[in-house]
């Protein structure tokens, strides 16, 4: 057995669904922001808040390195995870890939408060067109993944049993 990981745009179920899934398939459970807020000891928004994204990003390339060292893991990415080139060797190398995706006004009603989606802050007001640039920008990284799932409109439940049909073949 290898890595499952669940990466995508942020909003779209990544840790929901990686925790419900690995439960049903009796695997351990990884979340990267979570090792990064453990690492750090404050939540992915105050690193981005009181170091910057570069140091988030650092902390997230350790974060990925440690989630793969833990054998038949699922893994559910932070959004941006896949950008760096080092996430993605060692993500693919690891294991299967599924993107989860979800439509631009679906993610703003899933993301919330703006201030704990750190590159939502400070938009004036312009979270759906922020929301669609970067979808827009990070397209080509997630088409790079083996299966994608559109989650609009779907329960968590759902896109679990999608997934799990997609790496039991069942």
């Amino acid at each position: 057995m290898a890595l499952i990981v669940l990466t995508g745009f942020m909003a779209t179920g990544k840790s929901e669904v990686g925790r419900r899934l690995a439960r049903a398939l009796g695997r351990p459970f990884v979340d990267t922001d979570g090792l990064v807020e453990a690492a750090a000891g404050r939540s992915v928004a105050e690193v981005f808040a009181r170091d910057g994204e570069a140091a988030f990003r650092a902390r997230e390339r350790e974060a990925v390195e440690r989630a793969c060292a833990v054998p038949d893991a699922v893994v559910a990415t932070g959004g941006g995870t896949l950008l760096d080139p080092e996430n993605r060797r060692r993500l693919t190398a690891g294991g299967l890939i599924i993107c989860l995706t979800a439509a631009p006004e679906v993610v703003l009603e899933r993301a919330g408060d703006p201030a704990s989606r750190p590159l939502l802050a400070n938009t004036n007001g312009a979270r759906l067109e922020r929301v669609r640039a970067l979808m827009a920008e990070r397209a080509p990284v997630y088409a790079l993944a083996a299966h994608a799932v559109d989650t609009t409109g779907l329960s968590v439940d759902e896109v679990v049993a999608r997934v799990h049909a997609l790496v039991t073949g069942r």
